[in-house]
Formats: structure tokens, C-alpha cells, sequence
């Protein structure tokens, strides 16, 4: 007989034991929610009502009492995307899109920058700022509970939600949705389970009008659907798990104790490594979703087969690019124009670093940049369009930076993928090796942009910016030619399961099709042979607990 503790570890929040793809006891909560929702998937109403409850246990299984952020913003755009749709002035208008970006950045803002904002004006100015959770504070007083207030803990999945939420409100007003019909069905949007913690990104002009279509699976999407889960699955526990376990991490813990050869595989590993993880997690939303009657965005389009810089971001985590590119680079002026905006957070970002280093000649350096690129945009139109165009790219790459995490790590990650377009974009005007055509520059330059690309992952991988500098600066200084072949030997699992990693992602996506077609297309004996088949390779392969997913801390 099951005891009650067991029935209230699966109904209550454990923060050692959040709901996860990759345990046991997601299938059986998937498997019960499939159940109930055979009893109301006809009436659209119903169905978007049992969603969203079910969607809030998942979130509270997830991050706990949190979910009452989620709610909050639930509430709040809700009504002022209905406030823009009924309000015909048009100033009016623009300060409630305001309000929604304001707010929904204030809450990002307190929970994933209040420490990164505290220590920057304590090295600015000297000025500790004592930071604490109020949230937690205030919950603790008013329901009894025991949330640590001393420090703010990230909500899961709170940058995902707060920019579809801010996407919802900047929608209506450009004119592309209607508001919801009512608030149940725009908590659904937000809180829909399958992407709600770790992506993709769905905006609300693309999922909204699916709210209030009739379900419909056929067999071939179902059969489709449960492909993408168990290549997510794959993915994530035969591919990234394991280079993580057997190599990855242990590197990155203790670099000084590898040599560059190693330092430099890891590296390497870590590019597989956050691809799988990431895109493992996305696939098996899709699936999940294709399997309820919903459609998400395609996130990934294998990127480590992109040839420059620009193509990795046409194909890598779309979804945030995209709504990088709609929302934050095309209203900063785009590819046309400066704006009020842009040229005022480079001014402030400029004022920043010249505090921080205290550098009187990098001050004078600075203003000097500055000043210059005013003259010469005043002068020159071909000029004001280059440095307008540069300006805008680079503080989206920077800001898409911000955005991963609170810390310099990720503002040197989204500076340096700024510098490798803005370079990108104007050696291809003259580069003897722009023709695409030819197989060899194309192989060129996959391999020049999968160098970078891995080369900038040292900042998103360590723990601090000097841990990615040791990690760098032991490639050249100690790379350890005499030591290459024992430690293929030694790793050789690892060697194994990462170059077939980077075969399979290589392989042409015709292909890959296909292959996805005849599992869509297989009978569900078929499906279930699969399915189980690749439960025996995942168990076979794990080697220790299963790892948490990356994107779990953005």
C-alpha cells in the first residue's frame, strides 16, 4: 500500500527534487495528465483550463511558492494588454507597453541582478547594499512558511516567461493578436508546462491563436512526437550527461590539474555538451506539446554547422535571437538607424568602464572614440549607417548576453559573439573566401566559427572570469604534446562518444528527415520497440545522477 509520505513528496515541493524530463516521476505526472485531459481535450475551454492547473502544480513542483511571481505576471499583463486593445490614444498606449516592459524587467531584474547591481556600486563607490527576499520575507509572515530570506534564490524559468509575457503586451499593440478572452486562457500561455522553464521562447502571436483551435493529432504527429521526446532524451542523457560526468566537469572544477590538451578538450566537449543539454530539452518539449496538440518553435537548427559567425546565430537558441532581433535590435534602429536609446547606453556604458578601471587614459581613449564617431556620424551618412549598425548589434549581443546570467562572465560571452559578427560583417565584403559555394571555404569556415564559438564558451562554462582566462591561457603554455596519447587512451569513451556527437550533428539534414518521417510513419509497435531500446541505451550509459539542465539557471 503506498504511504501518505510518498503520495506528499509527489504532491508537495522538494528543492532537492524538482520536476525534470529526465526522472521517473515526470512520466508518471505526464502519463496522469494525458489521463485527465482524454476527459476534456473536445471542449477548448476546458482543456485550457485543466492546462494551466496542471501547468501551476508543475511550476510549483518546479520552484515552490515562486509560482506566485508567475501569477503576478499573469495578472498584470493580462490587464494591460486588454488596456492597450481598448485604448485609441496613442501616447496613452505607449506608456502602458512601458509599463508592461518596466515591470516585467523590475521583477527579472530584483531576483537575477539584484546581487550582480549590489557588487558593481560597491566596487564603483564602496557602498554595500545589504540584499535580501522580500518575497520570501513576506511569505513567511503572512502563511507561516520557512523561505530563507537572507538571499534571493532564481525562480526557474523566470527569464523565459517574463519575455513572453513582455512579447504579449508589445504584440497588441503592433497590432498583431487580439487580447485573450479571458485570464484563464492567457495563464495558459504563460504557464504552459512543457517550455515554461527552459524554453523555447513563445511568443504570443504564435501560440495564442492555438488556444482556440480544436485538438487535432493525427498519427503521423503523434508518431512524430514521440520521436522528438526520445531524441531529446538521447540527447540530453546518452550525449551531454555523459561528457559532462566522464569529463567535462572535472576539468572545469580543477583546470590547474589538466594540461592545455585536456583544457582544450573539455572546451570542445562543452560546446556537445550545452547543445545536447539545451536542445535535448527543447526537443522533448516540442514532442510533449506536438503529443497535446500544440506547436512550438523550432529552437536549434544545427548550429555546429553554421560557416560564420552570423549563420550560428541564425540557427542557435532562435527563438531568444529572434526575439532579440523583433523586440530589442530592429527598435534600437536596426540595421538604419541609432536611436535616443542605443547612443545613451553606450554613452553609460562607456561612463562605467572608465569608473571601474580608473584609468585616466582610457577615459581620455574612451571619449575620444566617442567623440570621433559623433563627428564622423555627422559627417558621413555611409558612416552614421556602419556606426549606427555596429551599435545596435553589439548592445543586443551584449544584452542577449546580460540576459543568460548575472555576471561579467556573461557580458565578455555576448561581447565577444558581438565583435565575431561585427568583424564577420565586414571581412565578408571583402573576403577572398566569401563564394560559399565551394565545399573548402565552407569547411573553412565551419571550422573557424566552431573554434570561436568554443573559445567564448570558456566564460559561460567557469564559474569566474579569471577561471576562463586560466582555462584559456593553459592551451598555449601548457598544452602537453607528450601527453596527448595517454590521455586519449585513458578517455577514450569520452573521444568516442564526442567526435560521434559532432558526426551525427554533421550529417545532412535530408537525412535526418527521413529518418524522422519513418518513425512519424511507424506503427506503435514499432514506436514502443524504439522507445524501449532507447530506455536500455540511456540506462546502460548513465554512470551517475542525472545532471540538472543548463538552462534551468537562466
Amino acid at each position: 500500500m503506498m504511504s501518505w509520505d510518498l503520495v506528499q513528496g509527489w504532491l508537495t515541493y522538494e528543492a532537492n527534487s524538482p520536476l525534470l524530463f529526465t526522472q521517473k516521476y515526470f512520466w508518471i505526472f505526464f502519463g496522469l495528465v494525458m489521463g485527465g485531459y482524454s476527459l476534456v481535450y473536445k471542449n477548448t475551454a476546458r482543456r485550457n483550463i485543466y492546462l494551466f492547473l496542471v501547468s501551476l502544480f508543475f511550476y510549483y513542483k518546479t520552484s515552490g511558492f515562486y509560482f506566485f511571481i508567475l501569477l503576478f505576471s499573469t495578472v498584470v499583463d493580462y490587464f494591460i494588454g486588454r488596456s492597450i486593445y481598448v485604448n485609441k490614444v496613442k501616447w496613452q498606449r505607449q506608456t502602458l507597453v512601458a509599463l508592461s516592459v518596466v515591470v516585467n524587467l523590475l521583477v527579472l531584474g530584483y531576483f537575477k541582478y539584484a546581487y550582480f547591481v549590489a557588487d558593481f556600486i560597491y566596487d564603483l563607490t564602496g557602498i554595500e547594499i545589504a540584499v535580501q527576499n522580500t518575497f520570501a520575507l513576506w511569505t513567511n509572515q503572512a502563511l507561516g512558511t520557512n523561505f530563507i530570506f537572507e538571499k534571493i534564490l532564481l525562480p526557474v524559468g523566470i527569464s523565459f516567461f517574463t519575455f513572453q509575457t513582455i512579447s504579449y503586451s508589445v504584440d497588441i499593440y503592433r497590432g498583431h493578436i487580439k487580447p485573450v478572452k479571458n485570464i484563464l486562457d492567457f495563464g495558459f500561455y504563460v504557464s504552459f508546462f512543457p517550455q515554461l522553464v527552459a524554453g523555447p521562447i513563445v511568443r504570443a502571436s504564435e501560440f495564442i491563436p492555438q488556444l482556440y483551435e480544436p485538438y487535432k493529432v493525427t498519427k503521423e504527429q503523434a508518431g512524430l512526437g514521440i520521436f522528438w521526446i526520445l531524441n531529446g532524451l538521447l540527447k540530453k542523457l546518452f550525449l551531454a550527461d555523459y561528457l559532462a560526468v566522464q569529463f567535462i566537469d572535472r576539468v572545469f572544477d580543477n583546470p590547474q590539474l589538466y594540461s592545455g590538451f585536456e583544457t582544450l578538450s573539455a572546451l570542445f566537449g562543452y560546446s556537445m555538451q550545452v547543445y545536447a543539454d539545451f536542445s535535448g530539452y527543447t526537443d522533448v518539449a516540442i514532442g510533449i506539446a506536438m503529443l497535446l496538440g500544440f506547436t512550438l518553435p523550432k529552437n536549434f537548427n544545427s548550429p555546429y554547422k553554421a560557416s560564420s559567425v552570423a549563420d550560428f546565430w541564425r540557427r542557435w537558441h532562435l527563438s531568444l535571437s529572434t526575439w532579440l532581433r523583433d523586440y530589442l535590435y530592429i527598435p534600437l534602429g536596426g540595421n538604419r538607424e541609432g536611436s535616443i536609446a542605443s547612443y545613451t547606453i553606450v554613452f553609460i556604458f562607456f561612463v562605467f568602464i572608465a569608473l571601474i578601471v580608473g584609468d585616466p587614459w582610457l577615459t581620455l581613449g574612451l571619449g575620444a572614440v566617442f567623440g570621433i564617431g559623433f563627428i564622423a556620424m555627422r559627417k558621413s551618412p555611409v558612416a552614421a549607417r556602419w556606426v549606427n549598425t555596429n551599435i545596435n548589434l553589439m548592445l543586443t549581443m551584449v544584452l542577449g548576453g546580460l540576459w543568460h546570467g548575472s555576471s561579467w562572465n556573461f557580458v565578455t560571452w555576448g561581447t565577444l559573439n558581438g565583435v565575431g559578427l561585427v568583424v564577420y560583417k565586414n571581412w565578408k565584403k571583402i573576403s577572398p573566401w566569401a563564394d560559399r559555394s565551394k565545399w573548402y571555404n565552407r569547411a573553412i569556415g565551419l571550422a573557424l566559427t566552431l573554434i570561436f564559438i568554443t573559445f567564448t564558451r570558456a566564460w559561460f562554462r567557469s564559474p569566474t572570469w579569471d577561471g576562463a582566462i586560466a582555462i584559456l591561457n593553459k592551451i598555449p603554455t601548457d598544452f602537453g604534446w607528450s601527453t596527448v596519447g595517454e590521455v586519449i587512451a585513458s578517455n577514450y569513451k569520452y573521444y568516442l562518444v564526442l567526435v560521434g556527437g559532432y558526426l551525427i550533428h554533421w550529417v545532412p539534414s535530408k537525412y535526418k528527415g527521413q529518418l524522422r518521417t519513418w518513425v512519424s510513419q511507424s506503427s506503435p509497435y514499432v514506436l514502443f520497440l524504439l522507445a524501449l531500446a532507447s530506455s536500455l541505451v540511456i540506462y546502460q550509459i548513465l554512470s551517475a545522477e542525472v545532471q540538472p539542465f543548463i538552462y534551468f539557471a537562466f
